[in-house]
């Protein structure tokens, strides 16, 4: 039987959680991460980055603090300098340039594999404990702290408990949390693709009477698609062989980069969206996916989730420097009063 002493708990060590076990570890907190398949040791140039986020210039530097955007950036990101939208169904339509805001960039396309990649590599050097090969079977709170069991008969002790475990949470779910929910009934179809024309540092998406189609700059030159259809359609695009799934592609993106070269596989995965209805209980709290989902159109849901994690490290932060209770009722609270609404009003 083995035993574990810590300040914060986490479990789950997706892009979020990961983040903010670095972010904790640097401000000197006591941290145990808790991933049953462990840190990944490798960037699989496949499946890893089908599925990318555009990553806001707030969240690059949330990123930088958890000590991963060096590496993310060695490794190949897109900055997008421009943004066009536009509908099928009427003439409107608007666009965004950097420059009309004085910015650098309006943000960066990233593939979700490399960011979860390069924050792993940061933990494996940094003073955090992680769990692995074993799964949770339990979970105590007394005025104390947290008591937390695992298969093969390990404990873990901490003086708050963060659930960082995606939509299906399962620390959400010990906490006896409901969450509102919506399926779209959609599926998004994700790829890799070369267009005829150059992408030109632009994220595109069209609005179509089944769903948005977005085309996001890659830093090779290729554009990541995101195509969220109703299901019917999607079974119906995936069943056609990779050219005339390109032909359908370019056709409904109005050959606006022209036609489609090269395309990669094409994966799907269901929409829906989801907000928990409290997002602390005792001595416990969640963030990212475990409190909230929202549909990828705006891709703002890793966004939103790091800054859940910066919020959290600065609640806990001060906290600590107050002589309070990190895991304390007020001291939670004050978490959940500063992020349930900003994420409310994204939902």
């Amino acid at each position: 039987m083995s035993h574990t002493e810590c300040d914060v708990a986490i479990v789950g060590a997706g892009m979020v959680g990961a983040a903010l076990a670095q972010l904790l570890s640097r401000a000197n907190f006591r941290v145990a991460l808790l991933e049953r398949s462990g840190l990944i040791g490798e960037l699989d140039s496949a499946d890893d980055q089908v599925r990318v986020s555009a990553i806001n210039p707030g969240s690059e530097r949330i990123l930088t603090a958890a000590g991963a955007w060096d590496a993310i950036e060695e490794h190949g990101v897109s900055r997008y300098l421009k943004m066009v939208v536009w509908d099928a169904r009427s003439s409107g339509g608007i666009a965004f340039d950097c420059a009309d805001l004085g910015a650098t960039h309006l943000g960066s396309i990233v593939a979700n594999g490399l960011v979860v990649f390069a924050l792993h590599q940061e933990l494996r050097n940094s003073g955090v404990q992680v769990l692995a090969d074993s799964e949770l079977t339990g979970v105590d709170r007394d005025r104390a702290g947290v008591t937390l069991t695992m298969s093969g008969n390990e404990t873990v002790r901490a003086g708050v408990l963060i659930g960082a475990d995606g939509a299906d949470s399962w620390v959400r779910k010990e906490l006896g949390i409901e969450r509102r929910s919506r399926n779209f009934n959609q599926l998004g179809l994700v790829a890799r693709v070369r267009t005829e024309q150059d992408h030109q540092q632009t994220a595109w998406q069209r609005f179509l009477a089944t769903g948005p189609l977005a085309f996001l700059p890659l830093f090779n030159g290729d554009c990541s698609i995101v195509w969220s259809c109703e299901k019917n359609l999607a079974h119906e695009l995936m069943a056609l062989d990779a050219a005339d799934f390109a032909d359908k592609l370019a056709g409904a993106f109005e050959y606006r980069l022209g036609r489609i070269e090269t395309m990669g596989p094409v994966k799907s995965f269901a929409l829906a969206s989801s907000l928990s209805c409290r997002y602390i209980g005792e001595r416990t709290a969640l963030v990212g996916d475990a409190a909230h989902v929202v549909h990828p159109l705006a891709g703002q849901g890793v966004n939103l989730g790091l800054v859940d994690a910066a919020a959290m490290t600065e609640v806990l932060v001060e906290a600590r420097a107050a002589n309070k209770d990190i895991g304390g009722k007020l001291t939670l609270r004050r978490y959940e009063r500063w992020r349930k609404g900003d994420n409310m009003a994204m939902y």
